[in-house]
């Protein structure tokens, strides 16, 4: 009995581990395959969508059907959306700024609790070293950050570029959000819990187009110039 409820156990939480890194690794564009049973952030807008949700969309010609020329016809920015199209028929630019959305809460939320496995899920290596050396140097001085995210203003696509393999999106966020740090007594060092703070970052996501995980990465972070 024992053995036998041991292997069970060990299967059961072999499941739940599962389906957390599936969902975790969802967050810019993998289709889980239950879009019909709930709403899913990552897929295309339903046929049924109305026509102003369309316009908002940068309409992306099939591949069969546009050459070269017909792509430097068109603005720097579709233009380059195209090209990553052609090199990646999956990708689908409202599906990716949907997906770099849930991405940016994700890591925002996760860099603020230490989280450093599902940073480490999303953010590339150099960048990755930064969040933990940040991490770790709050720690060393006992303090905790808080941060939550009242709403997104915008998410919008800004630049897009197809380097051989490399397939780079940049995308602004401007957020509202309340920011706080504590010492460990509790009080407020940095921050103010109380006020809600109107930020702008620009984050760019990495993917190679011809590998077989369709996952992208986030590779650069900054904020606008002043």
């Amino acid at each position: 009995m024992g053995s036998s409820f041991s292997i069970i156990e060990i299967i059961v939480y072999a499941m739940v581990a599962g389906f957390l890194i599936l969902k975790l690794r969802s967050v810019l564009g993998r289709r889980t395959g239950h879009e019909k049973q709930q709403p899913d952030p990552f897929s295309a807008p339903a046929e049924a969508a109305n026509e102003s949700e369309r316009d908002n969309v940068i309409a992306l010609a099939d591949r069969s059907a546009v050459d070269e020329a017909e792509i430097d016809e068109r603005d720097p920015l579709t233009a380059s959306l195209m090209r990553i199209k052609l090199a990646d028929p999956d990708f689908d630019d409202k599906e990716f700024a949907a997906g770099a959305r849930g991405a940016f809460e994700m890591i925002v939320q996760a860099y603020a609790a230490g989280d450093v496995d599902t940073l480490k899920a999303l953010v590339s290596g150099p960048l990755y070293g930064g969040f933990v050396q940040a991490i770790e140097e709050r720690e060393q001085a006992n303090e905790t950050q808080e941060t939550t995210i009242v709403t997104f203003r915008s998410s919008e696509i800004t630049e897009a570029e197809l380097d051989g393999n490399e397939a780079r999106v940049t995308v602004e966020f401007v957020t509202e959000q309340v920011k706080a740090t504590r010492d460990a007594a509790g009080k407020v060092v940095d921050g103010d819990p109380d006020k809600i703070e109107v930020l702008t970052d620009i984050w760019t996501f990495e993917r190679d187009v011809r590998a077989s995980d369709p996952n992208w990465e986030l590779v650069a972070a900054r904020v606008p110039e002043e």
